[in-house]
C-alpha cells in the first residue's frame, strides 16, 4: 500500500512563506532542505543541529544559525513554488543514513537504519504491508476472521484484511469506534504521546491542532480512518464476545456473542485476533464501606457526564495518569476537591504538553516536501532505545532504594530539581510529592507545571494518609479524619492483568486461558499462545510500552507479524498454526531475565506493570529494534502447521 502523498502545492506569496518557517523545527527543515535543492553539503557545514531529546524540536541551535538555515529554506522553497512543485532526485540511502544522525546530533547505528527507513518511508511505500502474491482469491474468500475490538489495534488489523482482501468481522461492544479513547472522556484526558508520531504510519494527520491532542481529536482520527479504508460497514457495534472456543477436528473458533438487547449468537472463524487492549476494564480498590457511600461514585474511565462537579465537594481516589490528567480540570470548578494519593508519580517536563499547534506549524507539514516524514522521526528518535541504559539495574550501584544506575540517579535529580523550582519554600508539599523509589519503576507522567500548580491551589489538599474507608458522607482515612464529600472520582487504573477477561476463552484440549495464565499472563511475542492455534493477541502481555516508542509501532509491528502468520496459513494450505512449548517457553525464560535485570522490577514498589506477586508480566524489556526484527516475519520453524 501507499501512503498519501501527503504534500499540497504552494501558491502562498513569500511574505507568507517567511512567516510559516518562524514556525518550522530548523532540524527537520533543514532535511527538507535536501530533498528541496539536492545539495547535501549542509551535512557537512558548520550548522549542525545538537542531540536530540525528547520535547525538543530545534536542536538546540543558536538565534543566528536558525535565520541562515531560514533564509536558505525562504530561497528554496521560492525556487520549488516557482518551478511547479518538482523536485531533483532523490537522496542515495547513504545519504539518508547521514541526514538521520545530522539530524538528531548522534550517530544512528547501522542496524537501525532499516528500521528507521521503514518508519520514514520517503518513496511512498508501506513496506510494514505483507504479500499476498500468489494467493488465489477463491482462497482468502474461504478465510474467515474474527477480530475482537475496535479500538486502534482493532482497525490497524481490519484496514490490513481489507486490503488482502480476506473476508473478516470485528465485534466491538460499544456503540462506537476509538477503544480506549472512547470509553475515557473525563476531563483533560490526552495522549502523552506527540501526536505527530501517535498515529498510523501509511496515516499520517498533519492536521492535529495540538502537540498532544485531547480526547476528542483522537477519537475523530480514528473513526475517520474506519471511513477512509472503508472498514465501519465491517464493524458490529454493541457485540461482546461471551466465549471463543477451539474446534480441533474442524480447524476453526466457534464465537459466542451478546448484543446489547441480550441477544446472542455464535460466528465462526478460522482465526481469532484479540485487539481488546490492556486497559479497558476499570479497577475499582476493595474499600471497606464503598457500598455506604450516598452520593455519585464513579471511574474515571466511566465518566458521570450527568454529574455536575461545580461547586462541589469532590474526592478523587488516585494520582496515576489519569488522575493527573482530570485533577487540574475538576480544581478549576469543584468547590473543594481531595486528592487521595497512595504514592507520588515521577513527572517529566514537557512545556509543550498543552500548546496547539500553530496554522503555520500545519501548513508546513501540508506543504513543505518531506517535512512531515522527517519531523515524525524527530519525534521517534529520542524516545527510542536511547533511554534503556538508564533503566538497566547496575548491580554495584550503591544507592539502589533511590535509582538503579548513575544515569537514573541523575535522572532523578533532574526530575527532583524540576518540583523543587515548582514548591518554592513548601518543604511539606515537596515530602509528599518527590517519589522515594528509582525514576520509571512507575508509568511516566508527563507535566508542563500544571499539576504541582494545582496542588497548591486554595481549594486542593493532598492527602497522603491511608484510606481507612469509605463513609456515608465521604472518606476516613486512618488518622481517623473524614472528609466529607457530594461526590467521588475514581482514578484507580484497570485490571491489566486481565488478558481478554472476562471472555472465555478454551483452546485444544480444554483447557482455557484463565487456567493457563492465572496472574502471570504469557505469550510468545506477545501475541501467540501454545494450545491456542489461530489465536493471535494484539497489546498482548509483555508488550505494554514504557520505555520508548509508541504503542502504535508497536501494534503495527504485532499487525505485520499477525497478517505474515494469516498469509502463510494460506500459502501452505495449512488449517491451523500453534506455537510450539519449547519456542513459547524459551522467550519467557530471555523475557524474565531480562526483566530481572531493569528498573521495572524493583522490589518494594507496586505498579501495575506487575501481578500481586511482584512479577512483571505487561510490560516489554526488548530494545524497540529487536521487537521490529523479531515480528518483521513469522518463522514457521517456530510452529506446528497442519
Amino acid at each position: 500500500m501507499s501512503r498519501p502523498t501527503e504534500i499540497l502545492p504552494i501558491t502562498e506569496d513569500d511574505a507568507f512563506l517567511e512567516r510559516a518557517l518562524q514556525r518550522a523545527s530548523i532540524p527537520t527543515l533543514m532535511m527538507s532542505l535536501v530533498h528541496l535543492t539536492g545539495d547535501a553539503s549542509l551535512l557537512d557545514g558548520p550548522i549542525r543541529p545538537g542531540a536530540a531529546v525528547m520535547g525538543e524540536v530545534d536542536g538546540g541551535l543558536t538565534e543566528d544559525d536558525k535565520a541562515a538555515v531560514r533564509a536558505q529554506a525562504l530561497d528554496a522553497l521560492r525556487a520549488y513554488r516557482d518551478r511547479g512543485g518538482t523536485l531533483p532526485p532523490p537522496p542515495s540511502r547513504d545519504t539518508i543514513h547521514r541526514m538521520m544522525s545530522f539530524m538528531v546530533g548522534q550517530d544512528v547505528p547501522d542496524a537501525y537504519v532499516p528500521m528507521m527507513m521503514e518508519e520514514l518511508a520517503l518513496d511512498g511505500i508501506d513496506r510494514r504491508d505483507v504479500t499476498w502474491d500468489g494467493i488465489a482469491a477463491q482462497t482468502r474468500a474461504g478465510f474467515h476472521v474474527v477480530v475482537i475490538g475496535a479500538g486502534m489495534s482493532g482497525i490497524l488489523t481490519a484496514i490490513k484484511l481489507e486490503q488482502a482482501g480476506v473476508p473478516y468481522v470485528v465485534l466491538e461492544k460499544n456503540d462506537g469506534a476509538g477503544g480506549t479513547w472512547y470509553e475515557n472522556s473525563y476531563p483533560g484526558c490526552r495522549v502523552d504521546v506527540a501526536n505527530h508520531f501517535y498515529c498510523y504510519s501509511f496515516a499520517p494527520n498533519p492536521g492535529w491542532t495540538e502537540f498532544f491532542s485531547r480526547r476528542d481529536e483522537i477519537r475523530d482520527y480514528f473513526e475517520r480512518c474506519t471511513r477512509d479504508f472503508g472498514i465501519r460497514d465491517r464493524i458490529r457495534f454493541r457485540t461482546e464476545v461471551v466465549s471463543a472456543t477451539w474446534d480441533d477436528a474442524r480447524g476453526r473458533w466457534s464465537i459466542r456473542t451478546r448484543d446489547a438487547g441480550g441477544r446472542e449468537d455464535t460466528l465462526e472463524a478460522s482465526a481469532l485476533v484479540s485487539a481488546v487492549g490492556q486497559l479497558n476494564r476499570p479497577k475499582i480498590p476493595d474499600i471497606a464501606g464503598l457500598d455506604s457511600f450516598t452520593g455519585p461514585k464513579f471511574h474515571s474511565a466511566r465518566w458521570r457526564h450527568d454529574v455536575d462537579l461545580t461547586g462541589k465537594r469532590v474526592a478523587v481516589i488516585g494520582t496515576g495518569a489519569s488522575g493527573f490528567q482530570l485533577v487540574p480540570e475538576v480544581a478549576k470548578v469543584a468547590a473543594r476537591l481531595f486528592v487521595f494519593q497512595r504514592s507520588p508519580q515521577w513527572m517529566s517536563p514537557n512545556p509543550r504538553y498543552h500548546a496547539k499547534v500553530s496554522p503555520e506549524k500545519t501548513w508546513l507539514l501540508q506543504h513543505v516536501p518531506f517535512y512531515g516524514r522527517w519531523y515524525r522521526f524527530l519525534l521517534f528518535w529520542p524516545g527510542s532505545d536511547g533511554l534503556m541504559p538508564s533503566l538497566v539495574v547496575d548491580p554495584k550501584w550503591p544507592h539502589q532504594d533511590r535509582s538503579v544506575n548513575e544515569l537514573n540517579e541523575m535522572t532523578r535529580i533532574y526530575f527532583t530539581d524540576y518540583m523543587k523550582e515548582q514548591v518554592g519554600d513548601d518543604h511539606e508539599l515537596l515530602a509528599k510529592v518527590v517519589p522515594t523509589y528509582p525514576p520509571f519503576v512507575k508509568r511516566m507522567l508527563q507535566d508542563n507545571g500544571t499539576w504541582l500548580t494545582t496542588l497548591q491551589r486554595d481549594n486542593v489538599e493532598l492527602v497522603t494518609d491511608r484510606i481507612a474507608e469509605i463513609t456515608p458522607r465521604g472518606v476516613r482515612t486512618a488518622d481517623g479524619v473524614e472528609r466529607e464529600v457530594d461526590a467521588i472520582v475514581f482514578a484507580t487504573g484497570f485490571h491489566a492483568n486481565r488478558f481478554l477477561w472476562p471472555m472465555e476463552i478454551t483452546g485444544r484440549g480444554g483447557v482455557t486461558l484463565r487456567e493457563r495464565w492465572g496472574d502471570a499472563p504469557q505469550a510468545y511475542l506477545g501475541i501467540t499462545v501454545p494450545d491456542f492455534p489461530n489465536l493471535f493477541c494484539l497489546y498482548g502481555p509483555g508488550t505494554n510500552l514504557a520505555h520508548a516508542g509508541s504503542i502504535i509501532f508497536h501494534s503495527e509491528c504485532q499487525v505485520r507479524y499477525v497478517m505474515g502468520c494469516l498469509a502463510a496459513l494460506l500459502r501452505g494450505g495449512h488449517a491451523a498454526m500453534d506455537v510450539k512449548r519449547a519456542v513459547h517457553d524459551a522467550y519467557y525464560e530471555r523475557f524474565d531475565a531480562r526483566h530481572r535485570q531493569l528498573v521495572f522490577s524493583h522490589t518494594g514498589t507496586t505498579s501495575w506493570y506487575k501481578n500481586a506477586s511482584g512479577k512483571v508480566t505487561t510490560t516489554s524489556p526488548w530494545l524497540l529494534v529487536d521487537y521490529w526484527s523479531w515480528t518483521r516475519e513469522p518463522d514457521l520453524a517456530d510452529y506446528e502447521l497442519r
